[in-house]
């Protein structure tokens, strides 16, 4: 299919951006989630937006845990929140999308402001704090349906003071995990590193993520599990957390979610009131973590890299370092719906370069083992 022409690029960048960026960044979230929803009710939209948008070609094609992805750049969770926008992504060029993060009881969030854009960092402040319909809504409005790109649900503990005891933690994220354990999605994606809910992020703590493991575990399912990381972790602790993870029932790792580590010589404005950071802020964490867990594990693992991917360049550093897939959500944003073609495109481009003739082939060819 023909790559993406240069001026729809330029509308995006040069017209329509700097009108959506002078409005409050969550209602703009909220009406291309409304125009969203819109285009993917029907066949004609759906078929304009794939002519708009979307590059096809076999060599991007792989096969992954029993899952078929037509080509490896999804949607990450946080953007569509209560799985409302399946039926469109795969038009606009998605391999495949992760909803939520679904908690087990629905939750309103944070007090907004909760979203804000950082022009100069290439990132946004995001303070949403895991709103979402939960899990039972969630999974009776995708229950019986069937989508053309695979998704996956990622599960989170709801937030709530509640929660703080590691009992009702555990079992937060258990309803959650099993109402989907055997439901609608073809994986499912464990986060614990959300940095927004209250008590922080206490599973990244090995005691208490075998605790909740362990429960989980106990849940049926034949699909694969992720489990989601946070990019301010320490080499130990990731190598605690691998370790907890070789126990259990553990297919694969997203690298990363949001870093609200200080310090950080990629902000280059003052960090908002709350929340932690995506995009750009987070790429060289992202590169750092994919890389390790690669070589420390020897590639067991499926590796989705996610975190301030805005080209195919950055992309393909990701796979070479060894991610099998690639998330994004900020480049969206900064770049516009048709960055999902252009580095399906640039990716080809790139394999050819290196005399690639799958995908596949990329990953970890940087990064040998």
């Amino acid at each position: 299919m023909r790559p993406i022409p240069a001026f729809v690029h330029a509308a995006y960048v040069k017209v329509l951006k700097p009108v959506l960026f002078s409005f409050d960044p969550e209602d703009v979230h909220d009406v291309f989630t409304v125009v969203g929803r819109f285009l993917g009710r029907f066949p004609l939209t759906r078929a304009l937006t794939a002519a708009s948008f979307k590059y096809s070609d076999g060599r991007l094609e792989q096969d992954l845990l029993d899952v078929h992805f037509a080509n490896p750049i999804g949607l990450a969770a946080g953007f569509d929140k209560n799985a409302l926008l399946l039926d469109i992504m795969p038009s606009v060029g998605f391999g495949f999308t992760e909803v939520g993060s679904v908690t087990g009881e629905s939750c309103q969030g944070n007090p907004r402001p909760r979203l804000w854009r950082l022009k100069k960092s290439r990132s946004i402040g995001v303070y949403y704090g895991l709103k979402n319909d939960g899990c039972e809504v969630i999974a009776k409005r995708l229950a019986g349906r069937k989508f053309r790109a695979p998704f996956g649900v990622s599960v989170a503990m709801t937030n709530c003071a509640e929660n703080a005891d590691l009992a009702c933690g555990v079992g937060d994220y258990a309803k959650a995990f099993k109402t989907f354990a055997t439901g609608p999605g073809d994986y499912l994606t464990i986060n614990i590193s959300c940095p927004n809910a209250f008590g922080g992020q206490p599973f990244t703590d090995a005691q208490r993520l075998e605790a909740l493991l362990a429960k989980l575990d106990a849940i049926p399912t034949a699909k694969p599990v992720f489990m989601k990381m946070s990019p301010d972790l320490s080499e130990a602790e990731i190598d605690a957390i691998l370790e907890v993870a070789g126990r259990h029932r553990i297919n694969g790792f997203i690298c990363t979610n949001l870093t609200k580590k200080p310090g950080n010589p990629k902000v280059l404005e003052a960090w908002p009131p709350h929340g932690g950071l995506s995009g750009k802020v987070v790429g060289d964490l992202s590169d750092k973590m994919i890389s390790q867990i690669y070589r420390k594990t020897k590639g067991k693992y499926v590796i989705i890299g996610c975190g301030g991917v805005f080209s195919a360049q950055d992309a393909y550093r990701k796979m070479a370092l060894g991610a099998s897939l690639i998330q994004l959500i900020t480049g969206l944003l900064f770049e516009g719906p048709q960055l999902i073609g252009e580095i399906n495109a640039g990716l080809v481009k790139l394999m050819e370069k290196k005399g690639f003739t799958s995908v596949s082939q990329i990953i970890g060819s940087e990064n040998k083992i």
